[in-house]
């Protein structure tokens, strides 16, 4: 098991995913797209590319559609106008190559972590024995493989979000999309999974969609950062150094930084 500050250094040598990942993940799309519900849009004339293998974080204050945006990307929610595509093909619907990890873990709470990280490959047809091997490998690499017989809810939040994102991952998706997936974990356990997600995203190629409201973890996490307020999408912004802890105080990480806040009002 890995230890956090060795996660910690790996994360810091991590070479950009977009630059270092196989072609593994796929290119997301919205063109001209209005997102929301009929009676409620949340989001008009968003135009958007994320590249594959790409992390692309999202902020923007409390109810200026990241979620929404999210769930479309998802196929959970068809735009009210415009396009959603995945690899120049429309987006229909939901699909086992976008992966969705929520805040609240969404384990299912009668199945052990190892029964929850094998269900993707279940659905995928594995056999019983290749889908309990590919599970327990995961949960060791994510750091609960000692508890991977364990109910939900004898594990603490960070393990269950530990487990959550094995089992996203156990499926092989080419993009996983993120909301807010450590916004209850205190700050410490945070930081941790922060680092544990490049260590285990490192390498698979997957393209990430990551909702966030804390502007220091866009910053860490993103190829790029998007900017959502007032009903639109206002920016996207290239990160300089990206998931590397020494770069905190870099100037140009700060001025970006200092943009950010300044274009979400605080």
């Amino acid at each position: 098991m890995s230890t956090s500050s060795d996660i910690t250094e790996a994360a810091a040598r991590a070479p950009r995913v977009t630059d270092a990942a196989p072609a593994h993940g796929t290119r997301l799309t919205l063109r001209a797209a209005t997102l929301g519900r009929p009676d409620a849009p949340a989001v008009t004339g968003v135009d958007l590319d994320v590249a594959p293998g790409e992390i692309l974080t999202v902020v923007g204050p409390s109810g200026c559609g990241k979620s929404t945006l999210l769930r479309t990307l998802a196929g959970l929610l068809a735009p009210l106008d415009g396009e959603a595509g995945q690899d120049g093909r429309p987006l229909t619907g939901p699909s086992a190559d976008r992966a969705l990890v929520f805040q609240e873990d969404a384990l299912l709470p009668w199945r052990t972590l190892r029964a929850n990280v094998e269900l993707p490959l279940a659905i995928q047809g594995l056999a019983r024995a290749d889908r309990r091997r590919q599970a327990s490998d995961w949960l060791a690499r994510v750091g609960v493989g000692d508890r991977s017989g364990q109910l939900p809810h004898r594990v603490s939040g960070g393990q269950r979000q530990r487990a959550q994102l094995a089992r996203a991952l156990a499926g092989r998706p080419r993009a996983v999309l993120m909301d807010e997936p450590f916004g209850a974990l205190d700050a410490q356990t945070r930081a941790g999974m922060q680092d544990l997600l490049v260590e285990v995203l490192h390498g698979t190629g997957a393209t990430v969609v990551f909702v966030t409201h804390d502007v220091d973890e866009a910053l860490f996490l993103g190829d790029r950062v998007a900017l959502l307020g007032n009903g639109r999408l206002t920016a996207v912004r290239e990160v300089p150094r990206p998931r590397d802890r020494t770069a905190r105080d870099n100037p140009a990480r700060l001025a970006l930084r200092r943009d950010v806040l300044s274009s979400l009002g605080s």
